[in-house]
């Protein structure tokens, strides 16, 4: 079942538990932390770009998860199979962060004493900016980015919690967005230009349970010279109502059903940089993917635990789109990730 939410009116209800499941194409549903209802600690609010080509990616996160903040910025050069991220966390945030509450327009800010990150929306264009003096062994690393903001289909997802009527995730993901800029490090300039660079942006607020496991993948990229890409995932929330799997071509987004994750095992561990088989239920997303790098990550700290396997690689396969047409693509970069949170 994939239900479509079309009616605009508030996320929430005046008991803080959601008004509607499902999926949509915009960003609909208008998203309001004051009327969450649950332990204000719980609340999870990020935004989290990645833009990359070919050869290289940048990946930059300003979280405000309420008891824990986190800004990040990860670097992958996919030539030389190479990756490095830093992180500051600050304690007790609470919404310090003042994250807007669309993805549409507004500015998203944060800093210390080491690094900046800015994140400044509107109509025509998104800016990103990062600046961190100590990116790797006191090297700096400066990035400078500018997204198209056109007018396209993005898939949202509207997930509750099974387990607790005031949980919920509220979730854009909006692929194909245009890039150019740069970024700067250790003496090397890395461009990002239009032609042959794109970004996906994770836009998601919520309250979550304690306990999840989630899958997700995301690419975007060219195919018979037109923006093409696709975001696909499960495992988290309850998602009866509809997934959040969703094929881009011209900036139009096609629905489509569930999708599985084929990780290869080897001596009983999941071998995460062997070609894996990714497809959807209905056929209509069959694809292998071929790793290139695995930015895997494992905290533990008394009541929260986190591992990570965010692995970057290329697609290959066949799309079909709501009208049957089918779509070849080959060599397209992106990433495929499970990730267990105890949060």
């Amino acid at each position: 079942m994939q239900y479509e939410i079309i009616k605009k009116q508030a996320l929430l209800n005046e008991k803080g538990q959601l008004n509607e499941a499902g999926y949509a194409k915009d960003l609909i549903l208008t998203y309001d932390r004051q009327k969450i209802k649950a332990n204000p600690l719980r609340i999870k609010e990020w935004d989290y770009y990645l833009i990359g080509n070919n050869k290289y990616a940048l990946a930059l996160t300003i979280a405000d998860n309420s008891y824990m903040g986190l800004d990040s910025l990860s670097f992958m050069d996919f030539d030389k199979k190479w990756s490095h991220t830093k992180s500051y966390m600050a304690f007790m945030t609470k919404g310090k962060k003042n994250m807007p509450s669309t993805s549409a327009f507004g500015n998203t800010v944060s800093f210390g004493k080491n690094y900046s990150l800015s994140f400044m929306a509107d109509k025509d264009k998104r800016v990103l900016k990062a600046e961190f003096k100590d990116f790797m062994d006191k090297i700096p690393l400066t990035a400078y980015i500018i997204l198209d903001n056109d007018k396209k289909d993005s898939i949202v997802k509207v997930t509750p919690f099974l387990k607790d009527p005031l949980a919920f995730y509220y979730n854009q993901k909006i692929n194909c967005l245009k890039a150019e800029g740069y970024v700067d490090f250790n003496g090397v300039r890395y461009d990002f230009k239009k032609e042959d660079s794109m970004a996906v942006l994770d836009w998601g607020r919520g309250v979550w349970t304690y306990k999840n496991t989630w899958y997700w993948g995301s690419a975007s990229g060219y195919v018979n010279k037109e923006p093409f890409g696709f975001n696909i995932g499960y495992g988290f929330g309850d998602n009866s109502k509809a997934s959040e799997n969703m094929i881009f071509y011209k900036d139009k987004g096609h629905k489509i059903e569930d999708i599985t994750f084929e990780i290869p095992m080897k001596d009983n561990k999941e071998d995460f940089l062997s070609p894996w088989n990714i497809k959807s239920s209905d056929k209509r997303l069959d694809m292998k993917f071929y790793p290139i790098l695995n930015r895997s990550a494992s905290d533990s700290a008394v009541i929260i635990k986190s591992q990570q396997n965010q692995v970057f690689g290329r697609f290959e396969g066949e799309a079909v789109l709501d009208n049957s047409e089918r779509i070849k693509f080959k060599d397209l970069v992106g990433f495929a990730e499970k990730v267990f949170n105890k949060w």
